[in-house]
């Protein structure tokens, strides 16, 4: 896969917000912005064109001049600080841009020797906030639309791949959808939540927050919790699945072998304890206890 850097432009004025800081907008637990690094988590460098602001994954920042100026002012901002051979592009707002997608649009710029990759919407449209570019071909067009045109500044996104190369891929539904109203946000948190999407989420999120970069096998976990709940008792589920990753971090490193052998060795006993209550003999039915004069412990002697 060719190395790439990332610019993620978080300015904008959000009118459509009312004026919020829309790149902080929180969707899932988390920020929209921080949503968008988490998918470049592989770029070598990750710019961010926009307002400082503490953010979950490591950033180097830029401006546009001046300040509000557009996507295409953004850009060449973020441009400047890139120093790989292509580069990411994508805007804050995007809450279901997933790894696979920007693994497709990489994809497309190696087999097809092109000079971007893009990615169309359900209705056909050209997303170049959700791009791959070279980043020479990347620089001479923004070189020259500011030599046409002047300035940069206020310049609509659509001038930028007029004259490009480009190949064009078509991903899922959602990898486009982007936040501009709050109706928009509201839609975004409700999908989140559907039964389909809420764990992967909250998944994602739990390691966001702890930063965590450890994908592990989320059906052995479940199973393992499962097992721990029939087969010992409900509150052996969370404190099992617990120990399993504090065990996989003190094994050394903790990666997702060291998880897989920790919740290996506590189903098989989970197993066991459940085996040994199937095999268990009915207790013995307790004896019952003597009535009347002369019973053991009644304090009379016996007859006879």
């Amino acid at each position: 896969m060719t190395a790439y850097d990332a610019i993620v432009l978080a300015g904008g004025a959000a009118k459509r917000l009312g004026g919020a800081d829309k790149p902080a907008v929180s969707v899932g637990g988390r920020a929209l912005l921080d949503r968008v690094l988490g998918v470049c988590r592989d770029a070598r460098r990750t710019v961010v064109v926009g307002g400082r602001r503490a953010t979950a994954h490591p950033v180097v920042w830029a401006r546009e001049e001046p300040p509000g100026g557009g996507p295409l002012a953004a850009l060449d901002a973020g441009v400047r600080q890139v120093e790989a051979a292509a580069v990411l592009v994508l805007s804050a707002d995007l809450p279901f841009l997933g790894e696979r997608t920007v693994g497709q649009l990489i994809g497309a710029l190696d087999t097809s020797g092109r000079e971007a990759a893009l990615l169309t919407d359900p209705d056909g449209r050209d997303q170049p906030l959700v791009a791959v570019y070279r980043t020479e071909p990347l620089r001479r067009e923004l070189a020259l639309l500011a030599a046409e045109y002047g300035s940069l500044s206020g310049l609509p996104l659509r001038l930028l791949t007029q004259e490009l190369d480009l190949a064009r891929i078509e991903a899922e539904p959602l990898a486009s959808f982007d936040c501009d109203t709050w109706e928009d946000i509201s839609a975004a948190r409700a999908r989140i939540r559907e039964h389909g999407n809420v764990l992967d989420e909250w998944i994602t999120a739990v390691k966001d927050e702890l930063g965590i970069e450890l994908d592990v096998d989320i059906g052995v976990l479940l199973d393992l919790a499962r097992d721990a709940a029939h087969g010992v008792a409900r509150p052996a589920a969370p404190l099992t699945t617990f120990l399993v990753g504090y065990a996989a971090a003190k094994a050394g490193g903790g990666g997702p072998e060291a998880v897989a052998e920790a919740a290996r060795k506590a189903a098989a006993l989970a197993a066991r304890w459940a085996q040994e209550a199937e095999q268990a003999l009915p207790e013995a039915k307790a004896p019952e206890t003597p009535q009347g004069p002369g019973a053991p412990g009644s304090g009379e002697a016996d007859a006879g």
